[in-house]
Order: structure tokens, then C-alpha cells, then sequence
């Protein structure tokens, strides 16, 4: 269903708007969680690390994907805030296009580094197969994969946050069936899982294509709308090009993390890919609230409505300080519990690490919402370099505190490098957000002094020749 989210209470619309995303993401997590769990249960620890360990490389393609075509998105919601609905349908075909070029260029690097990529992540000679069997067979999976994403933003642009849930909550219990029974049924190892997540995700983008196609008729598509168009490809790119670079610093900040932990052994790698799965399950609500942020502040920003975004920059920063605290708590007293789910036999040492891991972690949930909000809703306002420092800054700070802290604490250093990095991020998105709001009222303030000022040089040219005659 489309959805103006320039009018109404932006507390309630965003309420609205997130729920959608939150259940999605939970049932992103969900797959996550059930694939780790069905392989570390069926096929043991080392399989268990094999995925942890190749899963940073996943994600920098799953990230990049994500932010490139969230930027080609944010440019179709600011066309529907402003009901251009030529221009909207133009971003479409634009994005079709420039999103067929980087699924081109992903599954190429893949196929060709895959090899040297996990020789320099450090990962461990008993698992290196498995993990290499997992990744090449996923890279078969990324264009399927990079046009769901594309195809559940234009949905989410136009408003609509729960149709996109739909195909996701479809495509991960297509996945966990399709996992259970190739690994299970099929014998067919950690294979199975990468096999089972290409197939459900193949079916899912080609359904919600054929959904978009036959639902939505406001951005069905013309003959004339695939003509290029420089200005709209330079604006869609001006956008989508910082947000993939930003996506994807993030996820080689988590590649340097991942590999100084690879450094420490299969059990270790399986405690922390545990923990990591909590940590994303527990943080899904302030995701999600920053999500709703990026398409809540793209229309009103096209519908030039600056006041309603800062309303809601406020409500969800206030929500999300009281679900930090709560998620903060919860993770603290069941995150032990939780752990040993994944594992096919109580492992005390990698319980303990796990926990360890999420007890330094949960005291700065807070820091990473506030990044959440404020980059995303930069992002909807076309303000892509602030993220991107942003993220320049959350590398630097946690690949600096994973190298060093590794070499002075142990594996436990490694605990410490993404708060330290949230801390820096969120200061500069935070900054970032104030100081373009005081610029975008001081830009105003001299649009209408101008105005003003030629308002009155009017006024007075038509004083003076009026009073000419009588002098």
C-alpha cells in the first residue's frame, strides 16, 4: 500500500513504518540465526566457523548492495514527496540500470580474489575449504540478491514497509526449509546452506518483481522512461555511490575485526559469530527505527518540510534510548542461554567468550542508535558525506583498536573495538546532523532577507514614482 508520510503525526507514521522493518529484520535474523544453527548443530564447530569466518566477506557484498541501492532509492522517494511521477518512474529505470553493472562487477571480484581475500582474513587451514565451498557458491546468489534489495526499496519509497516484509518473511522460511533438508537429507555440508539461501532469495526477487509489476502501476514502467536521462543518473549516483562506499568501510571494519579473531582459533570464531547473531537480534528494533527514518525524512524533505524531520529525529531518538536500556538488560541475563542454543554440545569456554563479548557490548547500544538516526536520515536528505565520514571514522577507530588491543589483551581487545568505534561514529553523525540543520536555516534566513530586501527596493522604486508627479 503507498503511503504519504508528509502528513499526519510523523511519531505515529514512523511508528507504523518501522513495525514492518522490524519484523522483517527479525526474520533476517531469524534466517541468520537458523542457518548457524542448523549448520553448527548438524555439522559441528568447525563447520559453525567456517561460516563466522567468511561471513564479514558476505556482508561487505550484502552491505554494498544494500547502501548502493538504498541510494538509488532515496532519490525515487524524494520524487514521490514531490509527486514528480515522470521523474520517479525515470529513477527506476536508472537504477535497473546501474545496479546491473555493480551485480557485474561483485560476482567478478568473487570469482577471481575469493581465494587471496581469505588467505589475508587469517582463516584457519582445517576450515578453509569449507569456507570457500560456502562463499563461491553464495556468489552465485548476488544479483539475486542485489535486485530484492533494489525492488523492496522502490516498495519502501513509496511508503509501503509491510509488502516487503511479506517476501522477506517468505524467503526465510523458504530458506530454512531449504537448508534443513539439503544438509540434513542431502548430506550436503555447509554447500547445502549456501545452496538453500540462493535458491529462496532467486525466488523471493522474482516474485517481488512480478508484485511490483502487477500492484503497483505508478511505477510501471514506459518505453520512454528507459531513455537516459544524465541528471537523474548523476543525482541517483551522487547518493547511491557514498552510501555503498560508506556500507562498505563499515563491513571492512568488520573484516579487520573478523580476521584479527581468526588469528585465535576455531573456538574463538565460533563465540564470537554466536554473540554477533544476539547482538544484530537485540539491536533489529533501533535498525529498524533508523530505517524509518531514511524514507520518512526523503519524502518530507522532497515535500520540503524540514520541521517534520526534525520531529522525528527527536521521537526516535528518545524511543531508542528506552529500547537500548531494556535490549541492554535482556542480553546481559539471557545472552549465555542463548549461546548455547548454536552449539551441538555445551562448550564452556566458548560460552563464557561469547558472553564476555556481549556483556562490554550491550553498555553501548545507545551510541550505535544514535547512528542509526541521524545517518539515515541524512541519507534521505541527500547528505551522503557525512555517513560516509562517518563510517571512515568507525574503520579507523576499530581497525585501530582490533589490532592493537588483540596484541595487548588477547582475543578479548577485540571486544572492545566496535563500542570504542560507535563512540567516535555517532559523534560525527550527531555533529554532522546539527551543523547541516544551522546551514540549512542560515541559507534560508538569507533566501528571505533577499527576498525581503527586494520586496522593499520594490516598494520603494514605486513610492518614489508615484510621488514624482506631484513634485
Amino acid at each position: 500500500m503507498i503511503q504519504n508520510l508528509t502528513q499526519g503525526r510523523p511519531s505515529k507514521l514512523i511508528l507504523l513504518f518501522a513495525l514492518p522493518l522490524l519484523i522483517g529484520n527479525l526474520f533476517q535474523q531469524l534466517y541468520n540465526i537458523s542457518d548457524i544453527l542448523i549448520v553448527g548443530r548438524l555439522l559441528g564447530i568447525k563447520a559453525l566457523a567456517a561460516l563466522g569466518a567468511t561471513s564479514p566477506i558476505f556482508f561487505v557484498f550484502l552491505l554494498i548492495s544494500f547502501g548502493f541501492t538504498g541510494g538509488l532509492t532515496v532519490v525515487t522517494a524524494q520524487y514521490f514527496g514531490a509527486n514528480n511521477i515522470h521523474a520517479l518512474r525515470k529513477t527506476v529505470t536508472h537504477a535497473i540500470m546501474s545496479s546491473s553493472v555493480l551485480c557485474l562487477f561483485m560476482t567478478l571480484i568473487l570469482v577471481v580474489f575469493l581465494k587471496p581475500i581469505l588467505r589475508v582474513m587469517n582463516v584457519p587451514s582445517e576450515i578453509e575449504s569449507d569456507a570457500y565451498t560456502f562463499m563461491s557458491i553464495l556468489s552465485l546468489g548476488l544479483s539475486m540478491m542485489v535486485f530484492y534489495n533494489l525492488f523492496a526499496g522502490f516498495i519502501r519509497a513509496l511508503g509501503d514497509s509491510r509488502t516487503p516484509l511479506y517476501f522477506l518473511i517468505f524467503s526465510t522460511l523458504l530458506n530454512i526449509v531449504f537448508n534443513f533438508i539439503l544438509i540434513y537429507y542431502f548430506k550436503m555440508g555447509v554447500a547445502g546452506s549456501a545452496i538453500g539461501s540462493v535458491c529462496a532469495m532467486t525466488i523471493a526477487c522474482i516474485l517481488c518483481g512480478l508484485y511490483i509489476w502487477f500492484k503497483f502501476p505508478i511505477i510501471r514502467l514506459k518505453r520512454s522512461d528507459f531513455i537516459y536521462d544524465s541528471k537523474i543518473m548523476k543525482k541517483q549516483l551522487k547518493i547511491a555511490f557514498p552510501m555503498a562506499l560508506q556500507f562498505s568501510v563499515l563491513s571492512l571494519s568488520m573484516m579487520v575485526i573478523q580476521s584479527a579473531c581468526n588469528a585465535f582459533g576455531s573456538d574463538v570464531i565460533a563465540a564470537f559469530t554466536a554473540a554477533l547473531r544476539i547482538e544484530q537480534l537485540a539491536t533489529q528494533p533501533l535498525l529498524a527505527l533508523g530505517m524509518a527514518m531514511a524514507t520518512f525524512s526523503a519524502q518530507n524533505w522532497g515535500a520540503a518540510k524540514l520541521s517534520r524531520i526534525r520531529q522525528g529525529v527527536r521521537f526516535t531518538a528518545l524511543l531508542s534510548l528506552v529500547i537500548s536500556i531494556i535490549s541492554s538488560f535482556a542480553v546481559r541475563y539471557i545472552g549465555r542461554d542463548m549461546i548455547s542454543v548454536f552449539l551441538e554440545e555445551d562448550n564452556n569456554f566458548i560460552i563464557e567468550t561469547g558472553k564476555e563479548y556481549l556483556s562490554i557490548s550491550t553498555l553501548f547500544y545507545f551510541f550505535l542508535s544514535m547512528i542509526f538516526i541521524f545517518r539515515n536520515t541524512l541519507q534521505g536528505m541527500g547528505k551522503a558525506i557525512i555517513p560516509l565520514a562517518a563510517s571512515l571514522t568507525e574503520l579507523f577507530m576499530r581497525s585501530i583498536a582490533a589490532i592493537f588491543l588483540a596484541k595487548a589483551l588477547g582475543y578479548r581487545g577485540i571486544f572492545y573495538a566496535s563500542p570504542i568505534a560507535w563512540v567516535g561514529a555517532m559523534l560525527v553523525v550527531t555533529i554532522g546532523y546539527a551543523l547541516t540543520l544551522k546551514k540549512i536555516r542560515a541559507k534560508k534566513s538569507a533566501t528571505y532577507f533577499k527576498k525581503n530586501r527586494h520586496e522593499i527596493s520594490l516598494k520603494s522604486a514605486l513610492n518614489t514614482s508615484q510621488q514624482t508627479p506631484l513634485e
